[in-house]
């Protein structure tokens, strides 16, 4: 495969970004894509951009800095030389949406370059590395000059396999921002249960029925200040856990571990400190960002971890201290601290050890989906940051007219509608499978999407395992999954 080589500027516009992030009386409201969207995201959706954060600009700076489809978005200063010039994807048309400062922003030549083919290139170690090598700055922060931007060498092979190379990456992305999403609906689920059997008290009775609505007696717990089911009791946290230490992880190898600290996952290591369910709670730092582990970690000296006590706890002590504001009890004087007497003071109801059972026998079907997902999501990482060095030296071709084929049926497993939105499209165009002409059918989701047919019976079991919980929690898990897809 012929590859040409350009200088970004010769084949792009490229604008540095000077939105802040305040409001200022007289400036048009906006919606800011910020440095962290664009680090954490290969692509930019209309689905993201509802978390964006509100601000003003002038009008020269939405002349410039608005964000529209086929653009590329780059991260241009930051604290290390890691985090500066990558990438991410605008992948849909937005209204008064501006990329927010310490970025840039890329508008592609559409005669010479794709959207989609720069945003993979420049996750490239070629390019990091081009960007590492010429970052000005040195110990507390890095930036790309407008030059350095400018000169950035784009290898190009035609405009053609640029733009079948892009979708195919585009389209593995976005089945990992679909389970993403998937990951986001099990959390909410879960954490409904949880609302609904401890918070409402409304857990199946002895008939089936939801204890309080149905009239299950209730008393007036002291300690607590509320009134609680009568055969349950109050206790600290040191009833349902030991808490321990982490330790120093700099002697370690590389491995398969996963290591936390407190801003989560830091590397991962060759040994671990614990395997098994643990409530992970920040000793210094982030100190609200309370963790459920399952699986065998290390954790540094700024995350506690801990052992379970009792049986069938540990999620249930992770959603009973998670929403805590732990900074109200900082012990810092500099950087937030946390304690773990403090921690084992912490009050909370005690249900009767056949409800914990009976909660953590439904609600563990949904921490192993999203577990799954989060393996498949790593792997898929891999798979498609590894991808394009091999399209790019020959190694692994594209072939143009069989890519919208396979990227359309890649597109159906991952989500209802891409389907509507890519396939049926190209439907129209060709000759395709009759199976894609019916996307809502029985064969459909047999033969073309089995895991997320699969997926629905799973939540259908879920659904008949908690057919003892009100009747508007069942249509929330209906509705939210039927809508995913």
């Amino acid at each position: 495969m012929e590859l040409k080589k350009y200088k970004l500027g010769d084949i792009a516009k490229i604008e540095i970004s000077g939105v802040d992030k305040k409001s200022v009386d007289g400036e048009t409201p906006v919606r800011l894509c910020n440095f962290v969207d664009v680090y954490r995201n290969w692509a930019i959706t209309q689905k993201l951009s509802e978390n964006f954060m509100i601000a003003s600009a002038k009008e020269t700076e939405i002349a410039k800095c608005s964000i529209h489809k086929g653009k590329v978005a780059i991260t241009k200063d930051s604290e290390t030389r890691d985090d500066i010039g990558i990438p991410a994807y605008i992948a849909d048309d937005f209204d008064n949406v501006l990329l927010g400062y310490h970025c840039a922003l890329i508008t592609p030549n559409d005669d010479v370059l794709d959207g989609k083919y720069l945003n993979a290139f420049m996750h490239t170690r070629y390019i990091q590395k081009y960007f590492e090598n010429n970052a000005s700055g040195s110990g507390q922060r890095y930036t790309l000059s407008n030059e350095t931007i400018f000169q950035i060498p784009i290898l190009l092979p035609s405009l053609e396999v640029q733009k079948a190379i892009g979708n195919l990456l585009s389209n593995i992305d976005r089945k990992i921002e679909l389970n993403r999403q998937i990951n986001d609906n099990l959390e909410k689920m879960a954490k409904q249960l949880y609302d609904y059997w401890f918070v409402q008290f409304d857990f199946p009775n002895e008939n089936g029925r939801p204890y309080k609505s149905s009239g299950g007696a209730m008393v007036w717990n002291e300690k607590l200040k509320r009134e609680i089911p009568k055969e349950w009791d109050n206790c600290t946290l040191e009833y349902y856990l030991i808490i321990k230490n982490g330790r120093d992880h700099k002697h370690l190898g590389n491995g398969i571990y996963p290591v936390y600290g407190s801003g989560g996952e830091i590397r991962k290591v060759d040994s671990f400190i614990y395997s098994g369910e643990s409530i992970l709670m920040p000793r210094k730092g982030s100190l609200n960002n309370i963790m459920y582990v399952n699986d065998a970690f290390w954790s540094v000296d700024t995350m506690f971890y801990s052992e379970m006590k009792q049986p069938h706890c540990a999620k249930y002590v992770f959603y009973s201290i998670k929403d805590i504001d732990f900074t109200r009890w900082d012990s810092g004087t500099g950087v937030p601290s946390m304690t773990s007497s403090t921690l084992y003071s912490i009050l909370l109801v005690k249900p009767d050890a056949d409800s914990l059972a009976k909660f953590d026998e439904i609600i563990t079907p949904l921490f192993l989906m999203i577990k799954k997902n989060e393996m498949q999501i790593v792997e898929l990482t891999k798979q498609r940051d590894d991808l394009l060095p091999l399209l790019m030296n020959g190694q692994a071709s594209v072939n143009y007219h069989l890519s919208k084929w396979s990227i359309g049926f890649l597109c159906l497993d991952m989500h209802i509608e891409y389907d509507k939105d890519i396939v049926q499209k190209e439907a129209d165009k060709q000759d395709f499978n009759p199976l894609v002409r019916k996307p809502y059918s029985f064969t459909f989701f047999k033969h073309t999407s089995y895991p997320f047919f699969m997926f629905l019976l799973q939540f259908k079991l879920f659904v008949t395992m908690s057919h003892k919980l009100p009747t508007d929690f069942h249509n929330k898990v209906h509705t939210n999954v039927v809508q995913r897809f």
